[in-house]
């Protein structure tokens, strides 16, 4: 164990936050999760509590809005990672104000795990939760507190089972609907790659104050590519139905929350290109795939072969 930081997550039975615990466990972190007393008794989030702790994470109870709480489990560690949900990403100034009073946090990963927001065309509503996301970056650089921002851009999980097809839970046998002309390209990641990653940037002197990409080659797909990628496996062609911008843009006004805030996601990656439109220049990224070559990340081919 000796040398390797003793990290606290925050937002750990989270979407991508279970991942990031179980990967910071099985590199044989010293891991701390903060979890709300509540989370206990939840049905799930209990369960999940459970397999924490049989794998040796250290749990501290409290929440953002405990300050004591908060500060107390940050003193305890050197690299502090938030994975919070879209509701409480502008409580991560609480996080911040904490890290900053205990002076003792080596790095913080604030919870990014998706587009570069600070390299967006995103419409509203996506527009907003970017942009909150961004308001969080200049914080911490304002506040000089050291940092890594995990770009890790499309979870596989959300988008690869049923080809981003609303509705569907496995990918479609028939025909298939397409945003814009399906020719930008977008990076699908499966989530337990997404923690290996994560925690191999801990610590990591090339990721410090720099933005970490997950472009790993074989996950690289446009629309038209994933299509017939699938279409491949299953021997058949597909109706290709392509729904021009302008109708997308009518839809994420037309469509409640939250499924507009992924209808407008799904825009700025697919219709924009927003995940692959620029290059990543050593000033402020890096790619994770080329730091870290020894990782067997799974590929979409081999993610879809389940879904034969």
């Amino acid at each position: 164990m000796a040398g390797k930081s003793k990290i606290l997550i925050i937002g750990g039975t989270g979407y991508i936050g279970k991942f990031i615990v179980e990967a910071s466990t099985k590199a044989g972190h010293p891991t701390f999760a903060l979890v709300r007393e509540s989370a206990v008794s939840d049905p799930v989030k209990g369960k999940l509590i459970e397999t924490f702790k049989s794998s040796g994470v250290t749990l501290f109870y409290g929440d953002l809005h405990d300050h004591e709480s908060l500060l107390k489990a940050v003193k305890h560690v050197d690299v502090v990672i938030s994975a919070v949900g879209s509701l409480q990403l502008a409580d991560q100034v609480k996080i911040i104000a904490a890290i900053k009073e205990a002076g003792n946090i080596k790095r913080f990963f604030p919870s990014e795990f998706g587009n570069d927001v600070d390299r967006v065309n995103a419409v509203e509503p996506a527009k907003s939760a970017f942009a909150t996301k961004v308001q969080i970056r200049r914080t911490i650089e304002a506040e000089g507190i050291p940092y890594t921002y995990v770009s890790s851009n499309y979870f596989a999980g959300y988008f690869l089972p049923s080809l981003a097809q609303p509705g569907l839970s496995s990918p479609p046998r028939d025909k298939v609907i397409i945003p814009g002309d399906g020719i930008p390209k977008a990076i699908f990641n499966e989530e337990h790659d997404i923690g290996t990653y994560t925690i191999k940037a801990v610590d990591d002197p090339r990721t410090l104050n720099k933005i970490v990409y997950l472009r790993p080659p074989k996950n690289i797909y446009s629309f038209n590519e994933l299509v017939s990628l699938w279409e491949k496996k299953i021997g058949k062609k597909l109706e290709r139905i392509y729904v021009p911008e302008e109708q997308i843009l009518k839809q994420i006004q037309e469509t409640p929350i939250p499924f507009n805030i992924l209808i407008a996601i799904n825009h700025s990656v697919f219709v924009k290109g927003d995940q692959t439109n620029f290059k990543i220049e050593p000033s402020f990224g890096v790619e994770a795939s080329e730091l870290y070559p020894d990782v067997k990340y799974t590929t979409v081919e081999e993610y879809l072969d389940q879904f034969v």
